[in-house]
């Protein structure tokens, strides 16, 4: 029976992958739907068969790098709660989601593109974000500073809102302050006074 997992790449091919990737996220998200793949291949310091080595059409390069900027987000939850408490790792989770909604906000014609050739790069996206919240509130809840009564559905909803209203580089103060609204609600708080 043959082995059908895919080979890992090699320590300059997954260097060669991580640029061209950081490079398209960049691109799409400044430049637009109208960057050229060759542009995208001579920033990254790579000829443009390398491009296609990887990413065989322009949809997959812009899916792989949506994909990609979703995974750095979600993955970052458990080292951030490796750092310090668990409402520092929520508050700073926050940021970075306000980042990743700026750089999907950027991508958006180049996603629009994916999806009218019949790809969804938005499958899992709900599932991980609300997975990367349920654990930062999760390990809050067990510490005893964030309510344990709040979906993180719900929060995820409301940083989709947030990044919505204020997620321009020029909101970014307000984004800031709106996000430390939204961690004062999650913060476990004593009872009313009986």
């Amino acid at each position: 029976m043959a082995d059908t997992a895919p080979r890992p790449l090699r320590a300059d091919a997954q260097r060669n992958r991580d640029r061209l990737l950081a490079v398209a996220v960049r691109a799409f998200s400044e430049d637009g739907a109208d960057v050229t793949l060759d542009a995208i291949a001579k920033e990254a310091g790579v000829g443009i068969g390398t491009l296609y080595r990887h990413f065989p059409t322009r949809e997959a390069l812009v899916d792989a790098a949506y994909r990609n900027e979703l995974d750095r987000l979600c993955d970052s939850a458990p080292e951030l709660l490796e750092t310090g408490t668990a409402v520092q790792a929520l508050r700073t989770w926050m940021d970075h989601f306000i980042d990743y909604m700026a750089a999907k906000r950027g991508m958006g014609d180049a996603l629009k593109a994916v999806i009218a050739s019949g790809g969804n790069p938005f499958a899992h996206s709900r599932d991980r974000l609300t997975g990367a919240v349920g654990a930062l509130l999760a390990a809050g809840a067990a510490e005893g500073s964030l309510r344990d009564d709040v979906s993180a559905a719900d929060v995820v909803t409301g940083l989709g809102g947030i990044g919505m209203a204020a997620g321009t580089p020029e909101q970014r103060e307000q984004a800031g302050r709106l996000l430390d609204l939204l961690v004062a609600g999650l913060r476990r708080h004593p009872g009313p006074a009986a």
